[in-house]
């Protein structure tokens, strides 16, 4: 039997709507790549301090987020730098000497083993470098005073104090 051009035309259409359509894999490569630039942009937007249950942070209002710089740890028993114990706190403040021979060396250490960008280091100025002392709020001065100084006597020129943000603004 002879099918009329209806049937025929029908016949076809059932065809065509019965195939599966295919997985259009260029847009789903451009999502996924979109989205890991994002993750890796937004991932790398603030300092992640090492976390130290031994050390309990001073507070304060301070809003500036932390750059990316040496971090000095300071317990109530050792000073240590790039995870490596560098002096006693008993012995800096039994010493009466204002900068400390071996936070300085350390510190040099640390700084000739890190390499340096065009931008960091350019001829006739001195490179700026920055540290971070992560210090126990129980901390004295004292010591507080001769690590700077020997931060400064290592041309640490930036230092700054990790705080934990107040939460509460009044008091």
């Amino acid at each position: 039997m002879k099918l009329s051009r209806r049937a025929k035309r029908m016949e076809r259409h059932h065809k065509r709507s019965k195939r599966i359509p295919g997985l259009n894999l260029v847009s789903l490569m451009d999502i996924f790549t979109i989205l890991v630039f994002f993750l890796l942009v937004s991932s790398g937007e603030a300092q992640k301090l090492p976390n130290n249950n031994a050390i309990k942070l001073p507070e304060s209002i301070a809003m500036e987020k932390p750059r990316e710089s040496l971090v000095i740890l300071v317990t109530r028993e050792d000073v240590i730098i790039s995870g490596e114990v560098v002096a006693s706190v008993f012995d800096i403040l039994a010493s009466e000497e204002d900068v400390i021979p071996a936070i300085t060396d350390a510190l040099e250490r640390v700084n000739s083993s890190t390499i340096r960008t065009a931008s960091n280091s350019t001829e006739g100025q001195a490179s700026e470098r920055e540290a971070t002392i992560m210090g126990d709020r129980d901390i004295p001065y004292k010591l507080l005073k001769k690590i700077m100084a020997s931060c400064t006597a290592a041309n640490y020129n930036h230092i700054s104090l990790a705080v934990v943000k107040k939460t509460n603004l009044e008091g």
